[in-house]
C-alpha cells in the first residue's frame, strides 16, 4: 500500500438526522432519528480506515452522506481540500469521478435488465469517456479482467453470475469512471465464507495496483483487521474509539471496543477455553432518543455517574489513539 502523508479525504463533525414525520394530510416533524451525530475523521491516500459497529450504528449512513446521495445534517467532508457538501451540480459530477461507491448486495444492486457491458458502460456514456463504441467496449473488458472475470462476460445478465462475481462486477462498475476514493459498503457480508477472502485480496491487489484509498464499512472485525491501516468503531451514531489497526486490536481501550473484539473466535482451541468473552446486556438504545452523557453507559460494565452527566469527548490517549470514555485510562 501507498503511504503518503498526504490527507485526501477529511470529514468534520458530520450530522444527519432524519426527520420522523406524522399525520396523512398535514405532515409534522415528530422527532428525529439521529442517524450520525457529530463523527471526525480523516484518510490519507491510499490508506483504508475500517469503520465497524453494530447493524444500525450509522456507519452506513456515514458513507451515503460523504457522498451525497444523503443531504448532511450539517458537517463538513472535504476532498482533496474541497467541500464535498458546499459543491455545485457540475462539481459534484466531476466529484463523482473520484469518489464511487461498492454496495452491500450484489443481488440488489445490479439492474437485472441490463447486460454488465450496460451495467459497467452506463458510468462511461454519463462521463463522456470513451468516444465510440469499439473504445467503450475496450474499457469494459479491460475492467472484466481487472476484477478476475473474462470478456465474454459483458453480454451475459447479473442472474447468470454467483454472488462473488455480481460483486466483482459491481467494483468494475465502480473503477469504470477511474476513482481515487472508494467506499466499500460492507461488500462481503452477503457472500459465501469462501468467497469473502477472494473479494477482499482482489481490493487489496486493486489498491496496490492504482493506488486506490478506501472506507471499507463493515461488521465483521476479522475481515476489517486483515484490510484496514486504521479502524474508527461507531456506536449509535457516534465514534467511539480511533486508532490505527495494530493498535485497536492489541489494546482496545474503550469498553464497547473490548466487547466487539472479545467476540471474534481465537483459532486455537486452547486458547479460545481459557479467554474470558464480555457480554454487553441489554438492547440497544433508540438512535430517537440516545442516552444522556455516554450513549454507551446502559450497557458498561465500567458505567458511573460522570458517564450519565458528561458526554465524554474524542480524545487522543495515545499517538494516533483517539477514545470517548471517562473510564479509559
Amino acid at each position: 500500500m501507498s503511504r503518503s502523508d498526504d490527507v485526501l479525504l477529511q470529514v468534520v463533525d458530520l450530522k444527519k438526522y432524519f426527520p420522523i414525520t406524522r399525520g396523512t394530510l398535514f405532515q409534522r416533524v415528530a422527532g428525529y432519528v439521529q442517524a450520525v451525530d457529530g463523527v471526525s475523521f480523516s484518510i490519507k491516500r491510499g490508506r483504508t480506515l475500517g469503520l465497524v459497529g453494530e447493524s444500525g450504528c450509522g456507519k452506513t449512513t456515514v458513507g451515503r452522506t460523504i457522498l451525497r446521495l444523503y443531504t448532511p445534517t450539517s458537517g463538513k467532508a472535504y476532498y482533496e481540500g474541497r467541500d464535498v457538501f458546499a459543491a455545485s451540480e457540475d462539481e459534484v459530477l466531476a466529484l463523482r469521478r473520484k469518489m464511487q461507491i461498492v454496495f452491500q448486495d450484489p443481488y440488489s444492486s445490479l439492474n437485472p435488465r441490463m447486460t454488465v457491458s450496460d451495467i459497467i458502460g452506463e458510468a462511461i456514456d454519463i462521463h463522456r469517456l470513451a468516444t465510440s463504441d469499439r473504445e467503450r467496449a475496450a474499457r469494459v473488458h479491460h475492467l472484466l479482467r481487472l476484477v478476475g472475470l473474462s470478456p465474454e462476460h459483458s453480454q451475459r445478465y447479473p442472474h447468470e453470475f454467483s454472488g462473488g462475481q455480481r460483486q466483482r462486477i459491481g467494483v468494475a462498475r465502480a473503477l469504470a469512471v477511474e476513482p481515487s476514493f472508494l467506499i466499500l459498503d460492507e461488500p462481503i457480508s452477503a457472500l459465501d465464507v469462501s468467497i469473502q477472502a477472494q473479494v477482499v485480496n482482489l481490493l487489496e491487489d486493486l489498491q496496490d495496483e492504482l493506488g486506490l484509498t478506501y472506507l471499507f464499512i463493515a461488521h465483521d472485525l476479522s475481515m476489517v483487521k486483515h484490510i484496514s491501516d486504521d479502524v474508527a468503531v461507531m456506536y449509535l451514531g457516534k465514534i467511539v474509539e480511533l486508532a490505527p489497526s495494530r493498535d485497536l486490536y492489541l489494546n482496545p481501550l474503550h469498553p464497547y471496543s473490548q466487547a466487539l473484539l472479545s467476540a471474534i473466535p481465537i483459532p486455537d482451541p486452547d486458547v479460545e477455553l481459557k479467554r474470558k468473552r464480555i457480554i454487553l446486556e441489554g438492547d440497544v438504545p433508540s438512535p430517537i432518543n440516545p442516552p444522556s452523557g455516554c450513549r454507551f453507559r446502559t450497557r458498561c460494565r465500567l458505567a458511573q455517574n460522570i458517564c450519565r452527566e458528561v458526554e465524554p469527548e474524542l480524545a487522543e490517549m495515545a499517538p494516533g489513539h483517539k477514545v470517548a470514555c471517562h473510564m479509559a485510562g
